[in-house]
């Protein structure tokens, strides 16, 4: 017990190592940029969301993951619908990925495919 008092008073004066950013977050500025990012903000959006990730038994069609944290899960759009409303609705262009396949593989497939 004595080690910890004794590390608590040099912990203490460290200096914080991140500072506080005054501006906007860039994901504000990119709804700002793209109308159709509200989309994501609806309650009709959650509702399709959650019916693509229980369709998919909270499966990644990818890499067959099994996740219980529905924060991990993205429906994900198979052909991106760039701002196009019947391709972002459209039940039948979506599937069940991990965060993890969609951040990584998914993104640069789609940068690779559509610049």
């Amino acid at each position: 017990m004595g080690r910890l008092k004794q590390l608590g008073q040099p912990l203490r004066s460290l200096a914080p190592r991140l500072s506080y950013v005054e501006r906007p977050s860039e994901s504000r500025e990119r709804d700002a940029r793209h109308a159709w990012r509200s989309w994501y903000k609806t309650a009709r959006w959650q509702a399709l969301r959650w019916e693509v990730l229980v369709e998919a038994a909270f499966t990644c069609v990818r890499c067959q993951r099994v996740e219980g944290d529905t924060a991990l899960l993205v429906a994900d759009h198979k052909m991106p619908h760039r701002g196009v409303a019947a391709l972002f609705w459209d039940r039948q262009n979506l599937q069940c990925l991990c965060k993890h396949c969609h951040d990584s593989a998914k993104q640069r497939e789609e940068r690779r495919d559509f610049g």
